[in-house]
């Protein structure tokens, strides 16, 4: 069963232009793990994280840190929720995440779908 779909769109030139102005928010907003990629990666995995968060019905008082999005080798990229991000998930019985993230001609996009049994 489905608990919730959530979609975003990053327009990566805006998104890395406001990593620019105010390069702390890399460390609010990604894992140290997640760190490491290109600034295109950075921009989809923010996606990815504002598709997760709407997936759980966007409550406040989330934390970024609290998700980390992982590559997977031949395979789509995992989610690895703790915290307040977890949290939620258990609130809403979440058993099972599946995650798309793309980036092409300059967006960045992320589908992020939450299920239980």
């Amino acid at each position: 069963m489905i608990v919730g779909v959530g979609i975003d769109v990053v327009d990566v030139a805006r998104f890395l232009a406001t990593l620019e102005r105010s390069p702390a928010l890399v460390e609010r907003l990604f894992t140290a793990e997640e760190r490491d990629v290109p600034p295109t990666s950075l921009a989809a995995r923010f996606a990815a994280k504002e598709a997760i968060a709407k997936a759980l019905g966007a409550p406040g008082g989330m934390s970024w840190q609290d998700a980390t999005v992982h590559r997977v080798a031949g395979g789509p990229p995992e989610v690895e929720l703790r915290g307040t991000v977890l949290a939620r998930a258990v609130e809403l019985g979440v058993q099972r995440w599946h995650l798309s993230i793309s980036h092409d001609a300059g967006i960045a996009s992320a589908i992020a779908i939450a299920e239980r049994d």
